[in-house]
């Protein structure tokens, strides 16, 4: 039997059905967690019952619900916390911890290489994660679905750019892997989000502007 490529977890923890994740490299084991906003000791718990140990943190925003159990993390493993550079400003972290990004790097976890997309939109330095045909979206892009860009910091026309140029041009079969349990699936075929997803599918730009009542 060939041996898994990636550790893949995906944890619905907190009170706002927030997912995150533990991604990692089954030869080293070694392994990141991504939004560790709720529930550090469940995260830590799960890792080591897995047998892996914690070498990296990325976020995908700066919104509390996906980056206030950072700091008990950090208390616990002093590790790296890789963020967008553009969300800096709003990150209430040390910035000793803080590695700042700023689109398109790879970053490995063990052996495994993971890519950060710069998608902003939701914030001005929402991230994604591409890993192993994983799109890790944070509150990017939901199934069936897209982030919310009337929030202090949004911009409805950056969103529509990172949607239509960036995450549209990514294979059909990349497996999109949300920031919350907001749809009945947990994860889906971009593929599918392409064809069934009217803001990912929006055309132009003012038709985006008018679905998300911005224009």
């Amino acid at each position: 039997m060939t041996p898994p490529r990636l550790y893949f977890k995906q944890l619905e923890l907190g009170p706002m059905q927030n997912f995150v994740y533990l991604i990692g490299d089954p030869a080293t084991r070694e392994a990141a967690v991504v939004d560790p906003g709720w529930e550090v000791p469940t995260i830590l718990q799960t890792l080591a019952r897995d047998g892996y140990r914690l070498t990296k943190a990325f976020v995908t925003h700066h919104h509390f619900d996906h980056v206030q159990g950072a700091a008990q993390l950090l208390e616990a493993a002093d590790v790296p916390v890789h963020a967008h550079r553009d969300d800096l400003p709003y990150l209430d972290l040390p910035r000793s911890s803080l590695k700042l990004m700023k689109g398109g790097e790879e970053i490995r976890v063990g052996g495994v290489p993971v890519q950060l997309l710069h998608t902003p939109g939701h914030t001005p330095g929402s991230q994604c994660l591409l890993v192993d045909g994983k799109l890790l979206s944070g509150d990017t892009l939901f199934i069936r679905a897209c982030g919310r860009c009337d929030l202090p910091g949004s911009d409805p026309a950056a969103l529509y750019h990172s949607l239509a140029h960036t995450l549209r041009r990514l294979d059909d079969e990349t497996l999109l892997c949300p920031g919350h349990n907001y749809a009945p699936v947990p994860t889906a075929k971009l593929g599918e989000e392409k064809r069934a997803n009217p803001y990912l599918g929006s055309p132009t730009l003012q038709d985006f502007l008018r679905l998300v009542g911005a224009g």
